[in-house]
């Protein structure tokens, strides 16, 4: 296994604060990251004043774990001195919100409004902050904060934040931090987040498929890098959705051979498009034999309950799946310790993906010219999307064209 430090992308003196600071310009360079804090006061006095108190927006909200969406209009809090005041032009649709929604994943506040994939415009800034200005294209994922001082924040890994990691939507919170006193996702016309959680998104790269990129490439990305997925690896890759899609592609840029494995037969010459070698259909025999222990890692996404035993097989001695697929947290999948004992085959999981890792994962995907396959949607699609997506028949992301909702 390797570490952010063994691989050098991160100095360990180096604290997390500074090192996000830096992290946050590893996009194209601009005139904010030279101008420094002279920059940022005169953005924050050109401020509108509205955004000195709680300013209204709109969104579309569950209002319990089995009603519909829809519209709610509610007050994100006012800037504060290290946040970043962004508008929502694009929020992706992940299917995590709707297992938050649907209280597949523990009892929520309501009503809730979900989305984790948001792209969009800086609007205003705080007077600490440097590394943004007004007009900026900026995104934002899974979390909005951490606690910032503990071993895993300090490491660079705030995803698993030793105190717990403010997600996105979700996290209750005091009425000071946010009006509804929870936090609250994307599908929304506007939020405002601490500067150290705000992503820079390349001039050239699509601002509609960026979102995706905030949540479902890096939680693929992560594990590919952890594990070290390079040229010369073999890998397995389970699930041709939002995340399966992103891992071949990603896969394939790192100069790895891909071998797809899908239940969606019609999914089989998109993945040979996405950069597959090879697609395995049902666990079709004849594939399966001919794969067999000849994989160095496989990242599973299938976020619902399967048979895992047959795709550890398909590894070579001391390799590992990784399986960053959640579902239904009350339908857990099995796995037999006669699986992994023959081969000293590991299994493991990864969680999303640090800030560090975003900002790589979007200038990897500018660089390689990798984006997401999605469709545009507006919030009053948004019922149907969810049962769209649901029904796996994503092809393969749904973004939210927020600005002509």
């Amino acid at each position: 296994m390797t570490d952010a430090t063994d691989t050098g992308w991160m100095d360990t003196d180096t604290g997390r604060r500074t090192f996000l600071k830096l992290a946050a310009g590893t996009g194209a360079l601009s005139a904010t990251s030279l101008a420094g804090s002279a920059t940022a006061y005169a953005a924050a006095e050109a401020t509108p004043s509205a955004f000195n108190a709680p300013f209204p927006v709109s969104g579309y909200a569950a209002q319990s774990a089995t009603s519909p969406l829809g519209p709610f209009d509610f007050k994100r809090r006012a800037i504060g001195t290290n946040d970043v005041a962004i508008e929502i032009h694009y929020c992706g649709v992940c299917h995590s919100d709707i297992h938050t929604a649907r209280g597949h994943w523990g009892p929520q506040r309501y009503p809730l409004v979900t989305g984790h994939e948001i792209a969009g415009v800086v609007t205003a800034v705080g007077s600490g902050v440097s590394q943004f200005r007004v007009g900026d294209r900026v995104g934002v994922g899974c979390m909005v904060n951490s606690c910032g001082h503990c071993h895993e924040c300090d490491a660079g890994f705030e995803q698993y934040c030793e105190n717990g990691s403010t997600m996105t939507y979700g996290t209750g919170v005091s009425v000071e931090v946010e009006p509804t006193e929870t936090t609250q996702g994307g599908y929304s016309t506007g939020v405002v987040v601490d500067k150290d959680f705000v992503i820079r998104i390349p001039e050239t790269f699509d601002l509609a498929a960026a979102g995706p990129v905030m949540c479902a490439a890096v939680t693929v990305y992560s594990p590919l890098r952890h594990w070290n997925v390079r040229k010369g690896a073999k890998i397995g890759v389970v699930g041709m959705g939002g995340l399966g899609h992103f891992a071949v592609k990603i896969a394939n840029a790192l100069g790895a051979e891909v071998v797809v494995f899908t239940t969606s037969p019609d999914k089989e010459e998109d993945a040979r498009t996405f950069g597959a070698s090879d697609v395995i259909v049902n666990y079709g025999e004849a594939k399966m034999a001919e794969h067999a222990r000849s994989l160095d890692f496989i990242l599973n996404t299938v976020p619902y309950q399967h048979d895992m035993d047959p795709l550890v097989g398909m590894l070579k001695r001391d390799a590992t799946m990784c399986l960053v697929g959640i579902g239904d947290v009350s339908e857990p999948n099995q796995l037999s310790p006669f699986s992994t004992i023959q081969r000293r085959n590991s299994f493991a999981g990864s969680l999303i993906g640090s800030i560090r890792e975003t900002q790589e994962v979007i200038d990897f995907c500018d660089l390689h010219g990798i984006a997401p396959e999605y469709q545009l949607i507006r919030f009053e699609d948004l019922n149907q999307t969810w049962e769209d997506v649901i029904a796996k028949r994503a092809r393969y992301r749904y973004v939210i064209d927020v600005q002509k909702a």
